[in-house]
């Protein structure tokens, strides 16, 4: 049976670019070796995100005496793990059915097994040979691994996490980014002894040093260790000696930097330095009608941007003009508060000397943070310094990662902060720091 389009890899890239081409009436087959949805459903994103929301839980229920709830013992308060597992679970179960139903609803065909790429035509899985027009590769990346003398038992990897029965109190992360960040504030809101060991001082890569400078001083305040350095030889009797420190140990987080799972091919496929697979501005491999998009391009580790090349490259392969400009695509972390960004870094600008204008508003000041006594955090844009234009916007926040939306829309239509300002807001909502940062760009605060 011969197909227009054959996917390898049903995570956020594989199966959005599935659903696309079969919308647009292109013969498609999917094959995964392992589950629907990929690690972002089924180890990462999804479930990481779901007991974050019991963590979080976790800590309002301790401040709940301050919104006039009494009764609530903190001293009989603890956080149930195997609970919490459960109710990510059911989510991921949930979600996973609806990206099979929505395949199956366009016609996508599922093929599970292992593909082997023999050319840029053929596709064979378990002994069964597949003709196609166009292959694309979705195969992710995944954690590096840590060589070193640790126990099998000590070293979790991220998708062996839920399958733990409970969780030590003493728990070691190792890594950087976003993940790394996560789950060391998991660890921290569920009362245990965590500490963080990073490669290097780049604590955030591809973020605002604005975001690094905020956490660093949040752990400080928290009495969270940061250690930079390597994992390497140095486990012992419950122990991780790093850089002259002794940290207690019963279990180690890997979240180390990400590879690209590359996919069986009878021929070699390019790489980039890093070892991701090289594509140019459509995406495309070196091999005609290959094409490789989400992680395993390196271009970018987050899901949605994987779901935008997806849909990029079926339009490309339709000939649906398209176009995909990474910078319009935010950076979220889940933490507490959440923050996010979009566009220009400050540090970018200072690269390309750019004149820029940066308008700040706290939280602090805003109604409807002080009511959800969520006062931590603020908003930052940055301006063109002459036209006004919206360069990047950054924002710390209880819903930071839904907020950034706006601010992507501002950029989507090269919005000014003229436009930002004259943006109507309901009152009283946390957006309202858009209108009042818009303002400020402008020399016109309103509540400053």
């Amino acid at each position: 049976m011969k197909y227009d389009v054959v996917i390898v890899g049903a995570g956020p890239a594989g199966y959005v670019a599935a659903i696309r081409a079969g919308q647009l009436g292109l013969k498609t087959a999917l094959i995964e070796k392992n589950k629907l949805g990929g690690m972002c459903l089924n180890w990462g994103c999804i479930p990481s995100k779901a007991i974050i929301e019991s963590g979080k839980m976790f800590q309002r229920a301790k401040n709940a005496e301050l919104f006039g709830v009494d009764g609530i013992d903190k001293n009989k308060l603890s956080f149930n793990w195997e609970k919490a597992k459960n109710r990510a679970s059911k989510i991921v179960k949930k979600l996973g059915f609806g990206v099979e139903h929505l395949l199956k609803k366009n016609g996508v065909e599922i093929i599970i097994g292992e593909a082997l790429i023999h050319d840029s035509k053929n596709i064979s899985v378990q002994n069964r040979m597949i003709e196609c027009e166009h292959i694309i590769v979705a195969t992710g990346s995944y954690p590096k691994k840590i060589e070193n003398n640790f126990s099998d038992k000590t070293i979790v990897q991220v998708e062996n996490l839920l399958s733990l029965e409970q969780l030590p109190q003493n728990i070691v992360v190792y890594g950087k980014g976003p993940v790394a960040i996560e789950m060391v504030e998991f660890f921290h809101m569920i009362d245990k002894n965590v500490s963080l060991i990073c490669p290097d001082k780049n604590l955030i890569p591809g973020a605002d040093l604005f975001f690094t400078k905020y956490i660093i001083n949040l752990f400080h305040s928290w009495n969270i260790p940061i250690v930079y350095a390597e994992v390497q030889e140095n486990y012992k009797d419950g122990f991780i000696s790093v850089e002259g420190t002794n940290i207690k140990c019963d279990i180690l987080i890997n979240c180390s930097e990400r590879i690209a799972v590359l996919p069986k091919a009878d021929f070699p496929i390019e790489l980039n330095e890093r070892n991701f697979i090289q594509t140019n501005e459509n995406l495309k491999t070196n091999h005609k009608e290959i094409y490789a998009i989400g992680d395993v391009n390196g271009r970018a580790y987050l899901a949605h941007v994987a779901s935008a090349q997806g849909i990029f490259v079926i339009n490309k392969i339709k000939g649906i003009k398209s176009s995909f400009n990474i910078q319009n695509y935010p950076l979220n972390i889940y933490t507490y508060p959440e923050m996010a960004q979009i566009g220009k870094t400050e540090q970018d600008l200072i690269d390309i000397k750019k004149e820029y204008k940066l308008s700040e508003f706290p939280l602090s000041s805003n109604g409807k943070a002080l009511i959800e006594n969520n006062t931590d955090g603020l908003i930052r844009i940055l301006s063109d310094k002459k036209y006004g234009q919206v360069l990047g916007v950054q924002i710390i926040a209880e819903h930071a990662t839904d907020m950034i939306a706006e601010a992507a829309a501002y950029m989507q239509i090269e919005g000014t902060v003229y436009d930002v300002a004259q943006t109507i807001h309901a009152h009283p909502t946390v957006s309202e720091i858009f209108m009042e940062a818009g303002f400020n760009a402008i020399d016109k605060p309103i509540h400053k």
